[in-house]
């Protein structure tokens, strides 16, 4: 399930978003920051995080850098100023 939704947001970065301007107001950007958390957290966990990370990304927002928090919540990590080492989640195969 991972590499499947890891491959839709891929073809979103490669296909889909160079037609529009960049505007990202969060490092790394929220496709990336998906990834990521679906790397580290799982497939629900992680698409979770990315679809509220990509809710926090409007207009009336400062931005910065946001990198996935270690431990699974939906807020923005104000604790990680460099990119932590993660650890990541392997998916389960039956």
């Amino acid at each position: 399930m991972q590499k499947i939704l890891i491959y839709f947001v891929r073809g979103y970065q490669r296909f889909i978003s160079p037609l529009f301007p960049p505007s990202c107001r969060y490092y790394p950007t929220c496709s990336s920051y998906t990834i990521d958390a679906i790397q580290v957290h799982g497939a629900m966990k992680g698409t979770l995080m990315g679809i509220s990370r990509i809710l926090r990304c409007h207009p009336f927002v400062k931005g910065g850098i946001d990198y996935v928090p270690r431990k699974f919540t939906l807020k923005r990590n104000t604790v990680d100023e460099i990119r932590p080492n993660y650890t990541y989640k392997k998916e389960n195969k039956k």
